[in-house]
């Protein structure tokens, strides 16, 4: 009835039957593939449903979408390794700064911890500025929408990055008042 591509839900059911068998993603290039077939497909359906793919809006879109994968990457290093068996975070770059699998399973945020979290969470800003401007783009309740789940990864990536990345002793969320400054900021920039 609205016309939408299928090759979006081909790339979801794909991702969909990776993390059946994948548990382990080499290098970023790896992550990023995983990204462009679980997270951005999302995007890229709603941008047809709303009549607005354009090529600069799938984009900004697939650097949104991206982000936000790899925020939720982020906050749940410690669920998905313990009820999952799933490290996200790129081997090589766990190699880089000495974190260990065994630092994960302790729950350890010591030694490079800190400095692998910083680095995967300025990739995630930057990959979520660069989809930005997509949010004063659309129009209407979308765009709403749109600036509002731009401020909610935001706001996660200012508290993963004033916690050190210490994803162990508390997952970063939004609170009732972080919704409330949130809506009041995604008003005025329209």
């Amino acid at each position: 009835r609205h016309g939408l591509p299928l090759q979006p839900f081909y790339d979801l059911l794909d991702a969909f039957s990776q993390d059946v068998t994948k548990k382990r993603y080499a290098d970023f290039g790896e992550v990023m593939d995983y990204c462009r077939r679980s997270a951005n497909p999302v995007g890229l359906l709603l941008l047809h449903l709303y009549g607005a793919a354009t090529e600069r809006n799938i984009s900004y879109s697939n650097a949104i979408c991206s982000s936000l994968q790899l925020i939720n990457f982020l906050q749940d290093v410690a669920i998905d390794y313990h009820d999952k068996d799933r490290i996200y975070l790129p081997q090589d770059e766990l190699a880089k700064y000495r974190v260990t699998e065994a630092q994960i399973a302790r729950g350890d945020s010591s030694g490079m911890w800190k400095p692998l979290m910083q680095t995967q969470i300025e990739r995630a800003r930057q990959l979520l500025q660069a989809g930005a401007p997509l949010g004063r783009i659309l129009q209407g309740r979308i765009g709403l929408e749109m600036r509002m789940i731009i401020m909610g990864g935001e706001t996660i990536l200012r508290k993963l990055h004033k916690s050190g990345g210490n994803v162990f002793s508390e997952r970063p969320v939004l609170k009732p008042g972080d919704w409330v400054y949130m809506l009041y900021r995604a008003l005025r920039q329209k």
